[in-house]
């Protein structure tokens, strides 16, 4: 038996008996090898413990349960939990919030959001009290609404442009002044806030690669997660995740489109005098129009 089928029926044992939560020893016990050679199996096939695995399988029945109404208590007995205490941590690890913050899903919380365009497209901007919390380009105006009300799905959203939206509007311009700073207001787990922290220190007209962004973040094995994380970005061009791309080539996925994404770069590099990687000034960059 090859590794990929040992670990194909380790994943289909650990969604069998997630409820249960089996230890590593029972896992590896049901696939006949022993508990260290296992992890290591395991761990580079699947890109994550079996540990971790099953955390995710028991927080994503946890949120479903509370999506449908369900007591902490009851969250946390649905999905094999002894506790609400565990419930607890096991959010925080994996979330970065507790499990009631979770519940609320945004309630009481005001956001504004505006419209706005820039030389890369038409965006959506949002901000609550404590900073920018959505920037996304679009192409149709009822998807873009759609996407930042399930980000936040209980909170009231109100179209009102902010003080915070015309700055970045002047961003985009290069015309917000050095001491004007732009205040985030970030929700993710604890890896995806490190990933989007990294990002902010690259700088403008420069570019990185996942694995070297992995090697920052201190995990050199975890560059699937680290594309993972980039891809989760709530906040387009600020954070800059358009200038990751891979090290063997190409330009990378990007999630308003790889188009958009040479186009960023192009012009980032020609703001800067920078010579416009190899990697692009083959590719016919995407004309998009400047704001007036």
């Amino acid at each position: 038996m090859n590794h990929y089928e040992t670990v194909a029926r380790a994943l289909t044992y650990i969604r069998a008996q997630a409820k249960g939560q089996p230890d590593l020893d029972e896992i590896a016990t049901h696939v006949c090898m022993s508990p260290f050679h296992f992890q290591r199996v395991f761990t580079a096939w699947a890109g994550v413990s079996p540990k971790k695995f099953l955390q995710y399988l028991t927080l994503h029945h946890a949120k479903a349960a509370l999506a449908q109404s369900a007591t902490l208590a009851e969250a946390a007995d649905s999905s094999g939990l002894s506790g609400t205490s565990r419930l607890h941590d096991l959010f925080l690890q994996i979330e970065g919030i507790t499990p009631g913050h979770f519940k609320r899903q945004g309630e009481a919380l005001q956001i504004s959001y505006s419209l706005g365009s820039c030389q890369f497209g038409d965006y959506i901007i949002a901000s609550t009290a404590k900073g920018i919390c959505h920037l996304h380009f679009y192409k149709s105006e009822q998807d873009a609404l759609a996407d930042l009300q399930a980000q936040w799905p209980k909170a009231a959203l109100h179209l009102r442009q902010e003080a915070l939206h015309q700055q970045v509007h002047q961003f985009f311009q290069h015309q917000l002044k050095p001491q004007q700073k732009l205040p985030l207001h970030l929700q993710g787990t604890p890896f995806q806030l490190k990933v989007w922290e990294a990002l902010l220190r690259i700088p403008e007209g420069q570019l990185t690669s996942y694995s070297t962004l992995a090697r920052e973040v201190g995990n050199p094995a975890a560059s699937r997660a680290v594309g993972t994380a980039i891809g989760s970005n709530p906040i387009a061009f600020l954070i800059p995740c358009h200038r990751v791309i891979k090290s063997v080539g190409g330009i990378g996925e990007y999630r308003w489109g790889s188009e958009r994404k040479m186009a960023m770069i192009g012009w980032e590099a020609a703001q800067h005098r920078e010579e416009i990687p190899e990697i692009i000034a083959s590719q016919q960059l995407p004309l998009f129009e400047e704001s007036t």
